[in-house]
């Protein structure tokens, strides 16, 4: 590849030495590549008005620092093979993961091809500066139980969790959930060691892509006596969920974050332009309207 997103040139300067194209199809040596570019980037990104690094501080180990911002939860992140065990072999929950990836990889082409809100994502990264090249920018693979998916920074890549998101309306809110960090890490400055940027992005993402009424009701976090309050409540449960899924922080600092910036994130619906009800024609609203807001659409 001889050209770079908007994306791929900020991390490229922002990295030193990080070879994107090298990084991005590399199976052996992953576990190398982004432990050095997380730890490069955590050196020379300087832009986080919250987290400082004392002068006698001690300097973190590769393992601690994995833990730290989430990647143990992707271990093909690090560059380990997944190795299923005999147990779970034997009890069909394992042992399929070829096949899993396969599926995984027809569903994200189906979203594609299909998903209102997806095919919107897609047409405003790609007006923005960053277009998403489905073989270079999406990823399926095993994770952990924990997570469904995950956006990817150092290599400006969505990670599907194939063994998680099975069916094509769980890839749908995966792909329009992390295709909305992408879109903040696109267009501003977001620094994701920030935990006030982390939770504002994963605050827009429940926002946009996840709360509805219905899954209020799951979380318990909805009333019939007061529906929008239910959707606040919905969308700071699940940021906050999502901030001490990748962050090793106490809850009280990861609710202190979602608190400060909430009013703030909450109101900005750029790029979806507004709230999507469940069994609604909200998505093929979105998508109809995006050229309005200067958006191309797929």
């Amino acid at each position: 590849m001889g050209w770079f997103t908007k994306v791929e040139t900020k991390a490229k300067d922002d990295i030193p030495g990080l070879d994107i194209e090298a990084s991005s199809t590399a199976t052996t040596n992953k576990s190398q590549d982004s432990a050095k570019s997380t730890t490069e980037k955590n050196e020379n990104n300087s832009s986080s008005s919250t987290t400082t690094t004392g002068d006698n501080e001690k300097p973190e180990t590769p393992g601690k620092t994995n833990k730290e911002w989430g990647y143990d939860l992707y271990p093909e992140r690090r560059g380990e093979e997944f190795k299923p065990k005999w147990s779970r072999i034997l009890l069909g929950l394992e042992g399929h993961e070829n096949m899993d990836k396969v599926k995984c990889e027809r569903n994200v082409y189906w979203c594609v091809k299909n998903s209102p809100l997806v095919k919107l994502m897609m047409g405003a990264l790609r007006s923005s500066g960053c277009p998403i090249d489905l073989r270079r920018h999406i990823s399926c693979e095993v994770c952990d139980s924990s997570v469904t998916g995950g956006y990817d920074p150092v290599l400006n890549q969505i990670v599907v969790c194939q063994n998680m998101a099975r069916k094509e309306g769980m890839v749908q809110g995966v792909l329009t959930h992390e295709m909305i960090h992408m879109f903040d890490y696109c267009n501003n400055d977001l620094d994701f060691r920030n935990i006030d940027h982390l939770a504002c992005t994963e605050i827009r993402a429940a926002n946009l892509a996840h709360c509805s009424f219905l899954s209020a009701m799951m979380q318990g976090d909805a009333s019939l006596f007061n529906i929008k309050q239910s959707h606040q409540n919905c969308v700071k449960s699940k940021a906050l969920a999502s901030v001490l899924a990748v962050r090793n922080v106490t809850r009280q600092e990861a609710i202190d974050a979602v608190e400060r910036v909430f009013p703030k994130c909450y109101n900005d619906l750029e790029p979806i332009g507004r709230r999507i009800r469940r069994n609604s024609p909200d998505q093929h609203r979105a998508y109809m309207e995006g050229p309005m807001y200067g958006y191309d659409v797929y």
